[in-house]
């Protein structure tokens, strides 16, 4: 399957749902200059390079490295620095050092919006910035965007392994406002692309998922962060469509102690599952324990279903046995299902640097955005403006996952498109 990106839309991999049952819980840029001057020092790390001389370049990625999330975000780095080693750290005919930067704080335990402006006006400032990897997060891809649409040198072209947010490069009908995506591009030309499917697509399957386990009302509940909303409202749209009753649609509050009002709440409506759209960094390990203290086990009459933000490790550790018996969806294709150059990826970083660790699944779409990335910097003429160009020229057939991509459940794209025909789009 080969795919291409364009400026209007996303770069598709196949989307799958994953089910678990727990059984436990300046400006420039043409490479000269010497050196690279190195990223702050209270957001990234020093410069990693290990080639001959000196890299012409830098790449950062942009991942929380603090909180629920620094496992899976750890993985990721590992998976980007693997594949700069597999390239002897160069794009080409270009020497490329790289930089992890930190869009979290210890005091929020997750990203942080001052943290995600302050990284991207670094960025921007720092001339040897060819790209960036990154955010993991739709609300710091949000703030950053905009300021990288901006930089120097025609931008700085945005390659996210994990960003979900449909609004960051489509309208969708209900689930956008009349601004997005354009206000996120004031350049008025695209430099941002992600490596997996948004959550349109995401909730399409959710809904047909949902009703292959003869779900008939389902409670909504969301974050109030961009992603959580957004997934939550993709969900509840496509389960509408194929004839599942929303017995409720609400937030939960992140920094509450409790959630056992809401759950009797939901309990009183007779809906027979639960979908939390969000991450697990918002409490959401007190949401799964409450919820099964309340409404019983999620193999039981009341399921329990959740999006990629709560499909990792974290989810496991901190929700404990409550986590047994819960569904989560992957914005991509389940681990089991990834073969050819993707499984010789897969293995490589598996018995390397992850010292046969289990993977997470959005560790290889780190070292596929690295990839795409590399290949663009390489095939360009060493300008920000020009690595931007060869962003959208990229074949979706690159190697690290080509093998894995597979096409969309025909039902679940066909729930999406539906979903574009009620507001006239194509």
């Amino acid at each position: 399957m080969s795919l291409k990106l364009s400026r209007s839309g996303v770069f598709l991999a196949g989307l799958a749902v994953a089910t678990f049952a727990f059984v436990a819980a300046g400006c420039g840029g043409g490479g000269g200059g010497g050196a690279p001057e190195a990223l702050p020092s209270s957001s990234c790390t020093a410069i990693e390079y290990k080639g001959d001389g000196d890299p012409d370049y830098i790449i950062a990625s942009d991942l929380p490295l603090q909180g629920s999330s620094r496992t899976q975000t750890g993985q990721m780095v590992a998976a980007i620095r693997y594949q700069l080693e597999q390239q002897d750290w160069k794009a080409g005919d270009y020497n490329i050092g790289y930089q992890q930067c930190d869009d979290a704080t210890a005091q929020a335990a997750k990203w942080d919006s001052g943290k995600c402006s302050q990284n991207a006006n670094a960025y921007a400032a720092n001339d040897k910035v060819i790209g960036v990897i990154g955010t993991f997060n739709s609300g710091c891809a949000a703030i950053e965007i905009p300021v990288l649409n901006q930089a120097p040198d025609g931008g700085i072209g945005m390659v996210s392994p994990a960003n979900t947010y449909p609004c960051l490069t489509v309208n969708l009908p209900g689930g956008c406002d009349s601004t997005e995506p354009d206000k996120y591009y004031p350049s008025g030309t695209r430099n941002y692309i992600r490596v997996v499917a948004h959550d349109a697509y995401q909730g399409a399957a959710l809904a047909e998922f949902m009703q292959s386990q003869g779900v008939k009302s389902v409670y909504i509940l969301n974050d109030k962060e961009a992603y959580g909303l957004g997934v939550a409202t993709t969900t509840r749209k496509a389960a509408e469509s194929v004839g599942i009753k929303i017995a409720g649609f609400e937030a939960w509050d992140p920094k509450a102690t409790s959630y056992t009002s809401q759950m009797q709440k939901i309990k009183s409506t007779g809906a027979d599952a639960i979908f939390l759209g969000g991450l697990i960094d918002e409490n959401g390990a007190q949401v799964i324990k409450d919820k099964v203290a309340v409404l019983g086990p999620n193999d039981g009459a009341v399921k329990l279903l959740a999006p990629d933000g709560f499909t990792q490790q974290s989810t496991i550790d901190e929700s404990g046995t409550a986590a047994q018996g819960m569904f989560m969806s992957i914005a991509g294709v389940p681990i089991d299902t990834f073969k050819g150059a993707a499984l010789d990826f897969i293995s490589g970083l598996q018995s390397g640097p992850l010292q046969g660790k289990a993977i997470d699944p959005y560790a290889i779409y780190g070292g596929q955005a690295a990839q795409v990335l590399l290949t663009a910097i390489e095939n360009s003429d060493g300008t920000r403006a020009d690595v931007i160009e060869q962003l959208f020229a990229t074949d979706g057939s690159i190697d690290v996952i080509r093998d894995a991509l597979v096409a969309l459940e025909s039902s679940s794209h066909q729930i999406y498109e539906a979903m574009l025909a009620d507001a006239g789009q194509e």
